[in-house]
């Protein structure tokens, strides 16, 4: 029943966005099938969780800011969509040990290492732990980007305005992969690996300064 309330409401994003947004999606042939999967994106706007986890054709679990669910109605609400909380300034022991087990489980975590939304569009410098996630359960890290929902929603703005946005998926950085690298080595190479992804969507006209 939980899958089927799940698909719902990623059918209504994803078409929505298509119609609301013209949403396109890139590299949807990268994302694995099966198994446990860390995704990496760049952190834009509020639109982001939903729209990057409606082109994943696998349930996403997303990693929220704690203060999300301190509204009871909002908060019931993105925890019935598969949103779990961290602490403001990291993770958090309860963050941890939730994602641990769902990456274990085989399933899809969805984490932006920025740690809050850009202020300006660029990609901010990822924030140093999340690697451990996937060393310590075997995960994939699968790097994502977004791009066109800054400028649809930015902090200044109380609501989304219509604009094109466009995610690209790139391809996974595997377990066996993974051991190759210290911390500070894997998440210098997913962080440039998610700026390889967003300069290709910046390329696509949509995005071409005037």
């Amino acid at each position: 029943m939980h899958r089927l309330y799940y698909e719902f409401f990623r059918y209504c994003i994803y078409w929505g966005a298509i119609h609301w947004f013209g949403v396109r999606y890139f590299g949807r042939q990268n994302i694995p099938r099966t198994g446990g999967i860390l995704m990496v994106s760049n952190h834009q706007s509020h639109l982001d969780p939903p729209l990057v986890g409606a082109g994943c054709p696998r349930m996403m679990n997303y990693v929220a800011r704690a203060t999300l669910f301190d509204s009871p109605v909002f908060g019931r609400f993105i925890r019935s969509v598969n949103a779990f909380p961290i602490d403001r300034e990291g993770i958090g022991l309860a963050g941890i040990k939730q994602a641990m087990k769902l990456l274990k489980r085989g399933e899809m975590v969805l984490i932006f290492p920025e740690g809050t939304r850009t202020r300006d569009g660029q990609i901010g410098h990822f924030r140093p732990g999340f690697t451990t996630l996937a060393v310590r359960t075997g995960a994939a890290i699968l790097p994502a980007a977004i791009e066109g929902a800054y400028q649809a929603w930015p902090r200044s703005k109380a609501f989304p305005e219509r604009r094109p946005v466009h995610i690209g998926y790139g391809k996974p950085i595997l377990a066996d992969e993974l051991k190759s690298y210290d911390e500070r080595g894997l998440v210098a190479e997913v962080e440039r690996r998610v700026r390889a992804c967003h300069e290709e969507l910046r390329k696509h006209a949509d995005f071409a300064e005037a």
